[in-house]
C-alpha cells in the first residue's frame, strides 16, 4: 500500500470511529451515574438496539476470519455453529428471558444463587471469568490483529517482526476496547454496536459480491456459475464424519452449545436484560435470529471464493478472508472498512469485559467483599476489575499465534470446558423444584476433568485415543450431567421446593407476534440448509437438483399453515395476558385512590412464566 494510501486509510478510519465514539457519548451522556445505568443501560433498550448489540457482539473478526478459513478448508458445515443458534435464541425470548426478567437479575450467577445457593454463584462465575480471559476475549483481539495485520502488511510498514506486529495491534485494539467498556458502561457498548452493526453487514455484502466479481473475471453471474459448478462440494453445510461438524453433531452437543452461547452466556443475556419491557427484550432476540442467516454468505462464502483464487497458496487458512479483501476491496474504502473492522473487534471485546466485570461487581465484590457497597463504589471496583482483566487478556491473546488447524477449532474445543455445566445446571433449575445446591456443583466438578479427559487426557496421559467428535462429547456429558443431578435430587432433594420470583421491574407483556416470527424463523433455517445442501448449491450435476424447487415449495407450505395456527393460539394467549395485566393495574390504581398510597399490586404485570 502506497503511503498516500495508508494515510487516507488512517484518517478515514479515525473519523468514522471517531463519528461513532461522538453518537455513544452523547446518547449516554448522564445516564451512567447509577448501576442500573451502569450495568443495565438504566432497563431503556429498544428492540431494534439489543438486536444491533448483538449482531455485533456475536459476528466479530473472530468469525469474519475463523469461518472464512474453515470455509477455504473444508467446506459450509461450519456454519451449524451461527445458523443453527435460531433453536436456543427462541428458547430464550419466549423461555427464559421471562423467566430472568421476572426474576429482576442483572447476572446469570445471581440468577443461580436465588435457585441454588452462593457456592453456586461462585463457581459459575469463576468457569465465566476463566472462560473469558483465557479463551473468548484473547481468540477476539488475536483474530482482529490478523485481520489488521495481512491488509495492512504492518511488519513491512512499520518494519516489524510478524510477531511483534501481532503483539503491537492486539495492544491498541484492546486499550481503545478498553476505554468503551470501562468508561461508557452498557448503554456506550450497544450503541457503538448497533451503529457498527449497520457498517458489518454493508462491508459483509460487498465482499463476497466483489469476491464473486473478480471470480467470473469481472462478470457476476460468471462468478456464480464458477462456484456452484467448481468444487461444488465445498458449498455443502450437510457434513459427513469427517468433517469439521458432522451433521448429527446439530442434534447432539451443538444445540446445548448454543443454548449456552444465547440463553445463558452473561455478555448475551446482559442485552435482554437491559430492555425496556419484555417485548423489547423479545424483538431483539428474535430478530438478532435472522442476522445469523447472513452468516453463510458473508462470513463463509469468502472463504470458498478464496479457495477458488488462491488454492494452496496461503500459509495460513486463516487468512482467507483477510487475502481476499485486500485483493478485491477498492482502495478508498479501506479506512471504511478498517473501522468496521475494528468497530467489530472492539464491540466483542468491550462486551465481554463489561459482562466479566459486571460479574464480579455484584456476584463476588457486593457478595463477599463489601455486602453494603453503594452504586458509586461498584461502578468503580468494575472499571478497575475491567482493566486488570483487559491487560491480562493483552498478554495472552498473542499465545494463539500456533494454532495448529485454525483459529476456530481450537476456540470451539476450548469453550466445551464451561459451556455444558452451565447450560444444564440453568435447565435443570428452570425445570425442577427440588433439586439441591450439591448436584450443581458436582456437575461443574465432574465436567471439567471428564471433559479435559476425554477430548485431551486419555491420549496425553495413557495413549489411548478417544475417537468421538468433541462436539458429540459436549452432548454425551450434557445427558451424564442431567443424570447425576436427577439423582442426587432424588436421592437428597431440597428441603422445600423452590419458587421462582415474580418481582420485574419493566413491563412483562410479551410480543405478539413473538411465535409466528419464531415459526418463521426456523423455516428460514431449514431453507438455509436446502440452499447449501446436496439438494442446493452443492449438487455436483448443476448448479441445483430437481428436487430443490419441490422442497421449497413444501417448506414454505407448511410454515404458512404453522404461522397461521400459531396466530390464532398466541392471540388467545395474548389477549389473556393484557386483559390480566390491566385488571391487576386499575385494582391498583383504585386501591392507591382509596388509600392514598401505593399500593403493592400497583406497577405489577402478568405473570409470563407462561407466555
Amino acid at each position: 500500500m502506497q503511503q498516500s494510501g495508508l494515510w487516507l486509510t488512517i484518517v478515514s478510519c479515525i473519523l468514522f470511529m471517531a463519528l461513532v465514539a461522538y453518537i455513544s457519548y452523547k446518547k449516554t451522556k448522564g445516564s451512567t451515574s447509577d448501576s442500573a445505568g451502569y450495568f443495565l443501560a438504566g432497563r431503556g433498550l429498544t428492540g431494534t438496539v439489543i438486536a444491533g448489540s448483538l449482531l455485533l457482539t456475536n459476528l466479530s473478526a473472530e468469525q469474519l476470519v475463523g469461518l472464512n478459513g474453515q470455509a477455504f478448508r473444508t467446506n459450509l458445515t461450519n456454519m451449524a455453529w451461527e445458523v443453527t443458534a435460531a433453536f436456543a435464541i427462541v428458547l430464550l425470548a419466549l423461555y427464559l428471558l421471562p423467566k430472568y426478567m421476572n426474576a429482576n437479575i442483572t447476572t446469570l450467577p445471581e440468577f443461580l444463587s436465588k435457585r441454588f445457593d452462593e457456592g453456586v454463584r461462585r463457581y459459575t462465575v469463576i468457569l465465566f471469568m476463566l472462560g473469558y480471559v483465557f479463551v473468548t476475549i484473547p481468540s477476539m483481539l488475536y483474530s482482529g490483529a490478523l485481520a489488521v495485520l495481512k491488509l495492512f502488511d504492518i511488519p513491512s510498514l512499520l518494519n516489524l517482526s510478524y510477531t511483534q506486529s501481532v503483539w503491537l495491534i492486539i495492544w491498541v485494539i484492546g486499550i481503545i476496547g478498553a476505554i468503551y467498556a470501562i468508561f461508557g458502561g452498557l448503554k456506550a457498548v450497544a450503541v457503538s454496536d448497533t451503529i457498527n452493526g449497520i457498517g458489518l453487514l454493508i462491508v459483509g455484502a460487498i465482499v463476497p459480491i466483489l469476491g464473486i466479481i473478480s471470480l467470473g473475471n469481472g462478470e457476476f453471474f460468471s462468478g456464480v456459475q464458477t462456484l456452484t459448478t467448481e468444487n461444488p462440494e465445498k458449498l455443502n453445510a450437510i457434513g459427513g464424519p469427517n468433517d469439521s461438524v458432522p451433521f448429527g453433531t446439530i442434534f447432539s452437543g451443538l444445540l446445548f452449545a448454543n443454548m449456552f452461547y444465547w440463553a445463558t452466556n452473561q455478555y448475551v443475556i446482559q442485552r435482554t436484560l437491559g430492555a425496556g419491557s419484555l417485548k423489547e427484550g423479545q424483538k431483539g432476540v428474535i430478530f438478532s435470529g435472522f442476522f445469523k442467516l447472513l452468516v453463510p454468505f458473508f462470513m463463509m462464502i469468502p472463504g470458498v471464493i478464496a479457495f477458488h483464487q488462491y488454492g494452496g497458496e496461503l500459509q495460513s487458512v486463516d487468512l482467507a478472508y483477510p487475502t481476499l479483501v485486500a485483493n478485491v476491496l477498492p482502495s478508498y474504502m479501506n479506512g471504511f472498512f478498517l473501522a468496521v473492522l475494528l468497530g467489530a473487534v472492539l464491540s466483542s471485546f468491550n462486551s465481554l469485559l463489561n459482562s466479566a466485570s459486571t460479574m464480579f461487581a455484584f456476584d463476588i465484590y457486593k457478595t463477599s467483599i463489601n455486602k453494603n457497597a453503594t452504586d458509586q463504589q461498584m461502578i468503580r471496583i468494575s472499571k478497575w476489575v475491567g482493566t486488570v482483566i483487559a491487560l491480562a487478556t493483552f498478554f495472552i491473546s498473542p499465545m494463539l499465534l500456533n494454532a495448529p488447524n485454525g483459529l476456530w477449532d481450537l476456540i470451539r474445543k476450548f469453550t466445551g470446558f464451561f459451556n455444558i455445566p452451565i447450560i444444564t445446571i440453568v435447565l435443570m433449575g428452570v425445570l425442577t423444584k427440588k433439586i439441591p445446591a450439591l448436584a450443581a456443583k458436582s456437575v461443574v466438578i465432574f465436567h471439567v476433568f471428564a471433559y479435559y479427559l476425554m477430548v485431551w487426557g486419555f491420549e496425553q496421559l495413557f495413549g489411548l485415543t478417544v475417537s468421538i467428535h468433541f462436539i458429540h462429547i459436549y452432548g454425551i456429558l450434557f445427558a451424564t450431567e442431567l443424570a447425576i443431578m436427577l439423582i442426587i435430587g432424588f436421592v437428597k432433594p431440597r428441603e422445600t421446593a423452590y419458587e421462582m420470583p415474580h418481582n420485574p421491574s419493566v413491563e412483562m407483556t410479551p410480543w405478539k407476534y413473538a411465535m409466528p416470527t419464531s415459526i418463521f424463523l426456523f423455516a428460514c433455517v431449514g431453507q438455509t440448509y436446502i440452499v447449501f445442501s446436496p439438494v442446493g448449491v452443492a449438487y455436483t450435476e448443476g448448479i441445483v437438483s430437481s428436487y430443490f424447487w419441490p422442497a421449497t415449495g413444501a417448506l414454505a407450505a407448511l410454515t404458512v399453515v404453522c404461522m397461521l395456527f400459531s396466530l390464532r393460539s398466541w392471540n388467545e394467549k395474548y389477549m389473556k395476558s393484557t386483559s390480566s395485566t390491566s385488571s391487576l393495574k386499575q385494582k391498583g390504581k383504585n386501591l392507591k385512590e382509596q388509600w392514598g398510597t401505593s399500593s403493592s399490586s400497583d406497577g405489577v404485570y402478568s405473570s409470563s412464566q407462561e407466555q
